[in-house]
């Protein structure tokens, strides 16, 4: 989703010229929209799916641009740590045996991906957060070899102008200091990207968040992060400090977050 970008710093001047370009997209996005230009009635379903590369004993391995340069099938791309790979399932209509078709891509990549990690000494893990993650392993020499990870990283840092502070109560307490966003990339998904009627996107979208309560209960899976045993889910915490760009006195304030499950329904 993301795109590639030759430079790493940016004046006065091109964050204008950004602006402009969101608002002038925004605009086409609601003249498509409005024209109807965007196909309807059918319903597809594609997975993005983010995984961990371990070594054998299960420790974070940063050498996701190895792994790739072995990769031959599917759609594999790198995340914004080195320890982590990506991958895309071709998206199915949302009919008949999608869902077993979709798993057998899942699984076709996975075995794919983990016999050339096999090759390296390493293996591929599905898991939401890397128990055995410390904290040498979320600094900024782990970001991807990727220019847009590192201009990112240096916005959200410039945004805060100070490091970022993470702290989760849970069973226990997890307070820490990080001068990079590589924790975020702690967190690990499989995200379902489903293609719905644009005039029907306030529903499905408000659904989703309905279902995400009863959804979570059954999926929490990342109990541990740094050594400590914090929440079912700690992803959600982690997610939404690990790239706040607020100062402390704007969170005081009340001034939302970068990342945030919202407060409104869709209307």
């Amino acid at each position: 989703m993301g795109r590639d970008i030759e430079t790493t710093e940016f004046t006065r001047e091109d964050r204008t010229r950004y602006r402009e370009k969101v608002k002038a997209n925004l605009a086409a996005l609601r003249q498509l929209i409005d024209g109807g230009a965007f196909e309807t009635g059918r319903r597809t379903i594609g997975v993005e799916m983010e995984v961990y590369i371990t070594d054998a004993d299960g420790n974070a391995a940063p050498i996701n641009a190895k792994l790739l340069e072995r990769i031959t099938e599917g759609d594999f791309q790198t995340e914004l740590a080195q320890f982590n790979v990506e991958f895309d399932v071709k998206p199915r209509r949302l009919a008949g045996t999608c869902f077993s078709e979709i798993e057998q891509g899942l699984r076709r990549s996975l075995n794919h991906a983990h016999a050339m990690a096999e090759t390296l000494d390493a293996q591929v893990m599905i898991v939401g957060i890397l128990p055995t993650l410390t904290d040498f392993d979320v600094t900024e020499q782990n970001l991807s070899a990727n220019p847009r990870y590192k201009a990112l990283n240096d916005m959200i840092l410039a945004a805060r102008g100070e490091d970022i502070f993470i702290r989760i109560v849970g069973d226990e307490t997890l307070e820490t200091t990080a001068n990079s966003i590589v924790l975020e990339a702690a967190c690990t998904s499989m995200q379902l990207h489903l293609q719905v009627d644009p005039h029907q996107f306030a529903t499905y979208w408000n659904a989703a968040q309905i279902v995400s309560a009863p959804l979570l209960a059954v999926g929490a899976n990342s109990p541990f992060l740094l050594g400590k045993q914090l929440h079912h889910e700690t992803r959600i915490a982690l997610f939404e400090q690990a790239t706040d760009t607020r100062t402390e006195e704007l969170a005081t304030q009340g001034v939302r977050p970068r990342v945030w499950f919202g407060e409104k329904w869709l209307t």
